[in-house]
């Protein structure tokens, strides 16, 4: 069997070589994801940044840590506390303490990250000067970065400062000599540079932030509160010395990352790029299956006779299985050990775009694990063998009389085990899309399930497309064949009688525009319902922004309440905790709010209780909650941590799932304001109150946006790493889209060759012949569109019923843009890759193809 395999492969190359190339490249995708994923399971342990030189980082409590049943649950906190006072104290009895602050901070023609430090922390990580000196007055400033030199003034949102001097961290690079920063509590230290002229503001490399350091005292006067403190003392009795207070946290060695911002910002990135291969990973072994099973059927299809004459020469269907099994094993192990060769060549390179792109730490790079490849390896064997399956048992049932079969009319392109498993498919797409609206409609709203979904309808769709494609090919190509002349109905009778043909070019064209369709659609139908959401919910007429990340000061907040016609609803973000089934803690987002003026500026989608019963004792809630009644009471944990029970006042409807919960500002210690909803009250002029909360919010660079203006600013977008992730699983698509049609393409044209010669003598010139392959080429690229289109239409149907019964009804989004480009590209290929091949066979004379036996 493997000799007639090899031979059949030497004399149909055409046939496998799309097979081959499409599981070549899935093998390759596999490695470079599995060597990915292998290179960050073991993730070096982070170092400090800014604390790097501090002795000791006293850090107050930041997580919330619950006893269940089955462990610890932990969450951070919204709000984290400060050091206690009386811990406090104790330590300044050891020694130096400098309390830490950071806060954002807003310059025009300044990076938008700024962050603004008090000075003495400079020297813990270490910072040196660069060029200039240290602040010494409260409206000087020194600053890391080269936007800033030396002596210019720089408007900011907290006031127009003037840099002195520029700083860079240690060890990046040397422009003139360095002095150091002030040690740590001599505020006000100056330290020059030692070649005078040096004052160019260059930093040889960004660093880890763009800071802008405050003398102490205006620090901590534009960020009162700090949640950690530096302690120069020995961290056994800093240890000794906060025993007792709840949470509080003794940072030494590496473990002083952990008072860095964001200190799990590695492996949260780690984690996204692992779902991000996970999902490419899984759609490539899906696409290959297909891809591998169509190419393998048609090739079966098209070799029939040659399948009747073995066995008319004495072959058994065991034999014939046999012999296309052994093809296939042949082909999956060239392609695997390509793929692997490939992926080996790919997995650092992608590892480097990943840096560069920001969506790895800087420290990621491809190990030498080896079990990747052994999982991309067998993985594209199995891949070749399961494509293959369906064919052999279909090319082991040819029975001899075929050898002497003419026709080139498809007869029984479906079988029954073909309409059993399409239908069969679909029921259960059906069932599940059911039981998920009637027992949780909010789950087809996430991102793995909107992924997974369309495989199974496209497989579905794929299984049944013989049913529909003659009747659907007659009703595309109707048109075209009443127009004057032969073409368009021969393009109708040709791609009609040949459904295996049409099938088999269609199924890729249906699986890229339906995950195209599918996986576009739903982001932007989630992302328009959420905006509308935002639009249905907001009665403001103003919504005021603050410039920075820390919130509305009372000054400014103050001069906002005292607008003339102006109702205002001051609102802070925070969270709440619960625990639910007594083993899971959960969080939802929380907006703190008075309800008197929250009742005026917003539409709460309340569908028990009132928003005006909200107090101090009490809290709305949404439907996702488990408990749920209004007049309950709940346990909770506030942003803070503060252990609560508070009674159910209103319940809102679930909506997309952002409508979180709402509470007092009492019942959110520490929140600072971050929203201002204004109302207009009757009779009130809209333009002289839009000036007057503008004039409220100049000095601290306060943004007043009308409620469009709002709805457009926050109106939700993709993220990076999930946009990415789709436009990978689209590449890898249409990547295999265009393999498998250019392949098809080219055994479907080869295999016509007579046919076409006969057109030829019957009197057709060679470009009439050429334009006809072309139209073919189209109408079957059309038949699978309008399947992946069918495909979309069902799956953002069901994602517009989830919407509907959570109470956020919104139309469906279709991208057509993004489906009209798949389009064009697959029938740039299907018509390139159809014409050429039939340009090439009618180089020569007709009557020479004419004769030509099989």
């Amino acid at each position: 069997m493997l000799s007639v395999a090899l031979r059949t492969l030497r004399a149909r190359w055409v046939t496998f070589v799309g097979s081959f190339v499409a599981l070549a490249l899935g093998v390759a995708l596999i490695a470079v994801m599995g060597l990915s994923l292998a290179s960050s399971l073991n993730a070096p342990d982070g170092k400090p940044e800014r604390f790097a030189a501090a002795p000791v980082v006293v850090k107050g409590a930041d997580t919330l840590r619950v006893p269940t049943s089955l462990g610890v649950q932990v969450h951070k906190l919204a709000q984290p506390r400060a050091v206690p006072a009386g811990a406090v104290a104790q330590l300044k009895k050891l020694g130096t303490v400098v309390e830490d602050r950071s806060f954002a901070v807003r310059a025009r023609g300044g990076p938008g990250d700024l962050v603004g430090h008090p000075w003495s922390t400079a020297a813990f990580a270490p910072y040196e000067i660069d060029a200039g000196r240290a602040p010494r007055a409260a409206d000087e400033v020194a600053v890391s970065g080269d936007w800033a030199r030396p002596g210019e003034r720089v408007r900011t949102d907290r006031g127009t400062v003037r840099v002195v001097g520029t700083v860079r961290v240690a060890g990046t690079g040397r422009v003139g000599s360095l002095g150091r920063v002030g040690a740590p509590g001599r505020t006000g230290v100056t330290d020059r540079v030692g070649v005078a002229g040096q004052v160019s503001g260059a930093v040889a490399r960004r660093g880890f932030e763009n800071a802008v350091f405050y003398v102490d005292e205006r620090a901590a006067a534009l960020s009162p509160r700090s949640v950690q403190l530096v302690v120069d003392a020995d961290a056994a009795a800093v240890r000794e010395a906060v025993r007792g207070s709840t949470g509080v946290q003794v940072l030494t060695g590496d473990a002083r990352r952990y008072a860095d911002a964001d200190p799990d910002r590695d492996s949260e990135a780690l984690t996204a790029m692992n779902a991000l291969f996970g999902t490419a990973g899984g759609v490539t072994g899906f696409v290959s299956v297909f891809v591998v099973a169509s190419t393998f059927a048609f090739a079966v299809a098209q070799r029939r006779r040659e399948f009747g004459l073995l066995r008319t020469a004495g072959a058994t269907p065991g034999q014939i299985r046999r012999t296309v099994f052994a093809e296939a094993l042949v082909v999956g192990v060239l392609a695997s050990a390509t793929g692997c060769v490939l992926g080996a060549y790919g997995a650092p390179r992608l590892a480097a775009r990943m840096v560069d792109g920001g969506l790895a730490p800087g420290w990621f790079t491809i190990g030498d694990a080896t079990w990747p490849y052994h999982l991309a390896f067998w993985t594209g064997l199995f891949v070749a063998l399961c494509g293959v399956v369906a064919a052999s048992w279909r090319a082991g049932r040819t029975a001899p009389v075929q050898a002497l079969g003419e026709a080139a009319v498809d007869t029984r392109a479906m079988t029954p085990g073909r309409r059993l498993s399409g239908l069969a498919l679909l029921a259960t797409a059906a069932v599940t899309l059911a039981l998920a609206l009637v027992g949780d409609p909010g789950e087809l709203l996430h991102r793995k399930t909107y992924v997974s979904r369309p495989m199974l309808l496209i497989t579905a769709v794929a299984l049944l497309a013989p049913v529909v494609v003659r009747p659907l090919t007659r009703l595309i190509a109707w048109l075209p064949a009443q127009l004057p002349g032969a073409g368009g109905m021969l393009v109708r009778e040709n791609a009609a009688a040949g459904v295996r043909r049409t099938a088999a070019i269609a199924a890729p064209v249906l699986v890229t525009v339906a995950l195209a369709g599918s996986l576009l659609g739903a982001t932007a139908t989630l992302n328009e319902a959420k905006a509308d959401e935002t639009r249905r919910q907001t009665a403001a007429d103003f919504v005021v922004t603050p410039a920075s990340g820390a919130g509305f000061d009372a000054a400014t907040l103050g001069g906002l309440r005292e607008v003339s016609g102006a109702e205002v609803s001051a609102t802070a973000s925070s969270a709440v905790y619960v625990l639910e089934d007594g083993v899971s803690l959960a969080r939802s987002e929380a907006r703190a709010a008075d309800p008197g003026p929250l009742a005026a500026t917003t539409r709460l989608p309340v569908e028990a209780g009132r928003t005006s019963d909200l107090d101090d004792d009490s809290i709305i809630v949404n439907r996702e909650w488990q408990r749920h009644t209004v007049g309950q009471r709940v346990r909770v944990w506030l942003g803070d941590g503060t252990r609560k029970s508070l009674r159910i006042a209103a319940v809102m409807t679930t909506g997309t799932g952002d409508n979180g919960v709402y509470v007092t500002p009492r019942n959110a210690p520490g929140a600072p304001v971050d929203r201002v909803d204004v109302a207009l009250a009757a009779g009130a002029d809209a333009h002289a109150v839009a000036a007057g909360l503008r004039a409220a919010v100049r000095t601290s660079g306060g943004q007043v946006l009308t409620k469009d203006q709002w709805v457009r600013a926050t109106r939700p977008e993709t993220n990076r790493t999930t946009r990415l992730g789709l436009l990978l699983v689209l590449g890898i698509a249409l990547l295999y889209t265009g393999i498998s049609l250019a392949n098809t393409m080219v055994m479907a044209t080869s295999d016509r060759v007579r046919e076409l010669a006969v057109l030829r003598l019957a009197g057709a010139t060679r470009w009439q012949v050429l334009r006809l392959v072309g139209a073919e080429a189209l109408t079957v690229v059309t038949v699978g569109g309008v399947l992946g289109l069918l495909v979309v239409g069902l799956n953002l149907l069901g994602m517009w019923s989830a919407l509907g019964l959570l109470s956020a009804p919104i139309p469906i989004e279709i991208p057509w843009t993004a489906i009209g480009a798949v389009l064009g590209a697959c029938a740039v290929t299907a018509v390139v890759w159809s014409v050429i091949p039939a340009a090439l066979a009618l180089r020569r004379r007709a009557v020479e193809p004419a004769a030509v036996r099989e």
